[in-house]
């Protein structure tokens, strides 16, 4: 009995597949995922999408509520640097990402857990990319533990 529940761990583990949050800016991360999609680039589907107006609006309590939520990690992506709709919404954007990776690791979640990329709207290729490693990322760091909220 003991081992067909061994079993039955090893898998569920095996099966496991990570649920992933990504916060994508309107002009050009969104619009590279939509160039992936209409141009049928593949890429897992595990991620669930919040399109926000810039990548520097994004509250760092979002990405710590994803986790929170039971989200096995989070990316946020905007534009290139220079290229931001709104000036420098990504640079507030990088400021704040480097703020929030303290505070993680300060609570103890992995690095890899939450993620920040640059890709623009002619980069589909890019995007799936992107997408590709987090998934990889957070597959190899296995299901969050750490800040999820028990019901």
């Amino acid at each position: 009995m003991e081992q067909n529940q061994e079993t039955k761990q090893t898998t569920k583990s095996e099966n496991w597949e990570p649920r992933i949050m990504a916060f994508l800016c309107n002009w050009c991360s969104y619009a590279g995922a939509d160039l992936a999609g209409v141009s049928r680039i593949q890429y897992p589907p595990n991620i669930r999408v919040i399109r926000v107006p810039c990548s520097g609006r994004i509250d760092p309590i979002f990405v710590l509520r994803c986790l929170q939520s039971g989200y096995d990690g989070v990316l946020v992506s905007g534009c290139h640097p220079g290229d931001c709709h709104y000036i420098s919404g990504n640079y507030v954007a990088r400021r704040k990402f480097v703020a929030l990776r303290a505070i993680l690791n300060f609570l103890g979640i992995e690095p890899g857990r939450v993620q920040f990329s640059w890709v623009s709207a002619g980069e589909g290729e890019k995007f799936s990319e992107v997408i590709k490693k987090v998934t990889d990322d957070v597959k190899k760091l296995g299901p969050a533990s750490r800040l999820v909220k028990k019901d």
